[in-house]
């Protein structure tokens, strides 16, 4: 089986913001988190699918959400690629 580590992100008003998870079914993780069906911080938000990372064994991916969760450089920089791509179109 295959688990995915993820990013989101929403654009309010005033920001952007992230979410990271892990899971092994994306789509329909993605889909309940724009239903407001997933963790409580994304109820309410359209969410977009921006950084993806595929591992073999679940606790692999979950010590790499983890680490993504933690490292806001890393985060920012990936929040950053994405919103030069939008503004760029």
């Amino acid at each position: 089986m295959i688990f995915s580590v993820y990013l989101i992100i929403s654009h309010t008003k005033k920001n952007y913001l992230s979410y990271v998870g892990y899971t092994n079914n994306l789509k329909k993780r993605i889909l309940l988190h724009n239903l407001s069906k997933g963790a409580k911080f994304t109820k309410g938000k359209s969410w977009k699918l921006i950084y993806i990372r595929n591992y073999s064994s679940k606790s692999i991916a979950m010590k790499e959400e983890y680490k993504l969760k933690k490292n806001y450089k890393l985060r920012k920089s990936i929040k950053e690629k994405y919103i030069k791509k939008i503004n760029a179109l």
